[in-house]
């Protein structure tokens, strides 16, 4: 008697999409005359059903798959379908780009209400596929439809144009295709100028904000700073939630490369709280603004916290796109990184290396092998396996290890080199993890030459308080104490590298430990005792104020909303104090 209390029949309308599946091959063509919601809920009972043959034939369809496009409160599961797609080796994201772009050819000579809805369904599926993290389909979509965009010469078609400029901005810088985001950046201001001497209104939040991404992505943190001020300008609650978020979010990167920190967390909390309430906890736009949330705590030394944000991020991508998604893989890289930093004293990196390599093999399947994107994957796979072999106690493993370390770090630095030229951040980071692996091999020259690169490269771009800065004169300070007995230099080094680490994160910063015990050691080792037991004294400090630090940790469902309003917010950022 329970068993039959607890059954529940099926609904009707389940029942119902159950038998269309079933007989599909017979209800197929009366299926095109639903509205799209049913449609969409019989597609996904089909791949849910399989075989995916059948689904993939209905979406390689330009018509079928714009009207599941309407169906907007499913997205996350027209993502599960088009990712499975993509995984049974069914290019769908090339085969409808290629289908728009054809369908532009065919209605240039079309009237103009024929042009206009090819323009929206242009924008409505570049929108997916970028979202999907499918940027050179979505590139291709876009492209045609500013082509069509361009046919008329009038301000609504200069603002349509404006938005194509900015939609392939966002595909190419996420893509890394720098000459062709100088040309869309190029292209938006001449559409943005030509509507302003018209007299036409425009907002320009979302082109700000993308010229923000691009600095930002090349390093060039002065602009991409600068660019995300003019961004905020802009920003009012009457915009569209994904542009006030994605404001939020790279006016908040751009604020703690700068060292911005109290703008940086006011900017990111308040997007989390955007992104949570307009697309909930489960869509791509929340888990983007997961990850910059991350990035601002790993940078302000929440270092535990960060870990578990990222790992919460992950898991929304892996929920919403699974299989080989360059989304899946970014975010499985940025855990290793983050899981690098917390284990780094524990010296347990497997998981770490588990995240790296998994980002790595989804990117080879789905990138070729020079692409940008690599080098920063292999980066931290070569950063976790030096820490493995250096724990080694076997010699043949350790040198295995290193040496495959090496090979990850010069082709991480050849792409970096090739996209961005000798001087700039992240090449300077790779001439400072190389410094670091050509000590672990005992290369103490090639070391000592390698770090005095990043060094000169770094205050050439950022100063000499900056950060990034204070870790390279770290690094050196330990060659010089550890192998090359520069104790004189070495002191120094780790003097200026506290006194920078201080001023930017305070007595309590995490990274203050290595050069304490530096120094520890090299007083000790100099005969200088009364100076070793002062850093005794210091460095036990310290690990009670980190202890305390670890426990006041913001935890991510107790973030307190700053402001009420988005304009709130802008007014805040502008008043405060740099």
């Amino acid at each position: 008697m329970a068993s039959a209390l607890n059954w529940i029949p099926d609904s009707l309308y389940n029942t119902t999409i159950n038998v269309v599946v079933t007989h599909y091959t017979r209800t197929r063509r009366e299926l095109k005359t639903f509205p799209e919601n049913v449609q969409f809920d019989v597609y996904y009972k089909l791949y849910k059903q399989g075989p995916l043959c059948l689904l993939g034939m209905e979406f390689c369809e330009l018509d079928v798959f714009s009207k599941v496009l309407k169906v907007s409160d499913k997205r996350h599961l027209l993502h599960h379908c088009f990712q499975a797609l993509m995984d049974q080796g069914i290019r769908i994201a090339d085969i409808l780009a290629d289908s728009y772009s054809q369908n532009c050819c065919v209605v240039h000579a079309s009237v103009q209400t024929v042009k206009d809805r090819t323009i929206q369904l242009g924008f409505a599926l570049e929108a997916f596929l970028s979202e999907a993290g499918w940027y050179c389909a979505s590139e291709r979509v876009m492209s045609a439809c500013f082509q069509l965009c361009k046919l008329e010469n009038n301000t609504t078609n200069w603002t349509k144009c404006l938005e194509c400029c900015i939609r392939l901005l966002h595909s190419r810088n996420l893509y890394c295709k720098f000459t062709e985001s100088d040309t869309s950046y190029h292209e938006s201001q001449y559409y943005a100028e030509k509507l302003i001497s018209a007299g036409h209104p425009i907002n320009t939040s979302s082109l700000y904000c993308e010229l923000c991404s691009l600095f930002f992505v090349r390093s060039q943190y002065d602009e991409a700073y600068k660019w995300s001020t003019l961004a905020l300008k802009g920003l009012t609650s009457a915009l569209p939630s994904k542009v006030i978020v994605d404001v939020l979010r790279q006016a908040s990167k751009a604020c703690v490369v700068k060292r911005e920190f109290r703008r940086a967390e006011m900017l990111i909390t308040e997007a989390v709280h955007v992104a949570r309430d307009a697309f909930g906890c489960q869509h791509p736009k929340y888990a983007d603004t997961l990850l910059d949330y991350s990035f601002y705590l790993l940078n302000v030394d929440q270092i535990s916290q960060s870990v578990q944000v990222y790992q919460t991020a992950l898991d929304v991508r892996q929920s919403v796109f699974g299989g080989k998604n360059i989304h899946v893989a970014i975010a499985h890289e940025d855990l290793a990184y983050a899981l690098y930093v917390h284990e780094y004293s524990s010296g347990r990196f497997s998981d770490a290396r588990e995240h790296a390599e998994k980002a790595i093999q989804i990117m080879s399947q789905i990138l070729p092998e020079d692409h940008l994107l690599m080098a920063s994957s292999k980066r931290v796979k070569a950063l976790i396996l030096e820490e493995i072999a250096i724990d080694s106690h076997l010699k043949e493993k350790e040198e295995r290890l290193l040496q495959e370390a090496l090979d990850l770090h010069l082709v991480a630095l050849s792409l970096a080199k090739k996209a961005f030229g000798e001087e700039n951040v992240q090449t300077a980071k790779h001439y400072g993890n190389l410094g670091r692996l050509y000590q672990s091999m005992h290369q103490y020259k090639e070391a000592q030459g390698m770090h005095l690169k990043a060094i000169e490269i770094k205050e050439k771009l950022l100063g000499t308080e900056d950060y990034e800065v204070a870790l390279s004169v770290g690094h050196l300070a330990s060659l010089y104490n550890y192998d090359m007995l520069l104790h004189s230099d070495a002191e120094q080094l780790y003097l200026r590298s506290i006194s920078i680490g201080k001023k930017l994160f305070g007595e309590a910063y995490s990274g203050l430990e290595y050069d304490y015990r530096g120094l520890l050691r090299l007083y000790s080792t100099t005969g200088r005792f009364e100076k070793a037991e002062e850093y005794s004294y210091v460095l036990h400090q310290w690990n009670q104020l980190r202890d305390r630090s670890t426990e006041n940790e913001v935890r991510l469902d107790d973030m307190k909303r700053v402001c009420p309003t988005v304009e709130a917010v802008v007014h805040t950022f502008f008043s405060m104090s740099s």
